[in-house]
């Protein structure tokens, strides 16, 4: 009988504020079909389950859970903290209300979630090509250090901007297994034995 290797499909949330272009994000990453003219309905949760190519073999899976957008003093559910092996954090460069909602919310993260070693990276969401009005790259980059979070500039209209952030993240929830040193061991006994 033949059999595959059925890889672990590794869960991501995805948080930030209203109108930061969460689901735009995976939409171009998982369909490439996003437009300037692609209207949205506001998300209220959506689930998207990505293949994702590491240059190991097979291709690791990535499910997605796309959530409604948080405003002012809100919180996400607890029941969203239990689930996750990741968080990918998206704010709008242009409003910095939504760097600072990202703190929030990443507060929140460390006081619900389930898994210590869950995996955090930020996305800002660069919607143009006009210079920032909005936020001080330095200002999220600094936070990004202090918080120990890796932080990638893409843009979803471009879709290869989405490639490194998401083939990081699944590397980094599917690490290469390191060899067992037990098989060189007995391959020493072995030769040993036959001596």
């Amino acid at each position: 009988m033949l059999t595959t290797k059925q890889s672990k499909s590794a869960k991501v949330l995805l948080c930030g504020m209203k109108n930061v272009g969460k689901t735009c994000l995976i939409e171009q990453l998982i369909y490439g079909n996003v437009t300037l003219e692609t209207k949205y309905n506001p998300t209220i949760e959506d689930i998207y389950i990505a293949s994702v190519d590491t240059g190991k073999s097979p291709r690791e899976s990535l499910r997605i859970f796309d959530t409604a957008g948080i405003q002012g003093k809100a919180e996400y559910p607890k029941h969203y903290h239990q689930f996750p092996d990741a968080y990918i954090l998206v704010y709008d460069p242009q409003d910095p209300a939504s760097l600072d909602m990202l703190a929030d919310i990443k507060s929140d993260i460390d006081r619900n979630k389930e898994k210590k070693e869950a995996v955090i990276i930020v996305l800002a969401n660069v919607h143009s090509n006009v210079p920032d009005s909005g936020i001080d790259s330095h200002k999220a980059n600094n936070w990004c250090a202090r918080e120990k979070i890796k932080h990638y500039t893409v843009n979803a209209m471009e879709r290869a901007s989405l490639y490194e952030p998401f083939v990081s993240l699944t590397i980094r929830l599917h690490p290469a297994q390191s060899k067992s040193t037990f098989t060189q061991f007995s391959k020493v006994m072995q030769k040993t034995k036959s001596d």
